[in-house]
């Protein structure tokens, strides 16, 4: 798939964006449009791959259902501890119930680092239900703060 440019505002480069994603393991906190017309909020596990950003959770779950209904959606990954740092933006996100037991795996080892916790295995037994979300990015913003904040440390 070609990888368009997205617009991108913030001291980081595309490839140091891409780069604090790979690294960073936060969950991401996701807005979408809700159906009474307000913002909702939800902080999803994510893994970057192709440019985009794919999460996992539940069909049934209502930021599946938000989605579904609008993919118009916003994101933000940031460490919530100094040095204040990270990435926002918006993008437009698309649902893949294909996808949703290899996406579950993915995050599985990338945050619990393999499936054999109990979590995991809660996770895994629940997999047929399982949708992945991909965030297809169509403007960014970084920020850093760790110069300004290094007298603080």
């Amino acid at each position: 798939m070609e990888r368009r440019a997205i617009p991108r505002k913030g001291p980081w480069t595309p490839a140091e964006i891409e780069a604090f994603l790979a690294a960073t393991r936060v969950p991401m906190r996701i807005a979408c449009n809700g159906a009474a017309g307000h913002p909702v909020l939800a902080s999803l596990w994510f893994v970057p791959q192709d440019g985009r950003l794919w999460c996992a959770t539940q069909q049934s779950a209502s930021v599946a259902r938000h989605l579904a209904r609008d993919g118009r959606c916003a994101f933000e990954v940031a460490q919530d501890s100094s040095p204040y740092r990270g990435v926002r933006g918006q993008a437009l996100a698309h649902l893949h119930p294909e996808r949703g037991e290899d996406v579950l795996r993915l995050l599985i080892d990338r945050y619990l680092g393999d499936s054999s916790s109990s979590l995991a295995r809660w996770l895994l037994a629940r997999v047929r239900s399982e949708t992945a979300i991909a965030l297809e990015p169509i403007g960014t913003m970084s920020w850093d703060y760790s110069a300004r904040m290094e007298s603080a440390a």
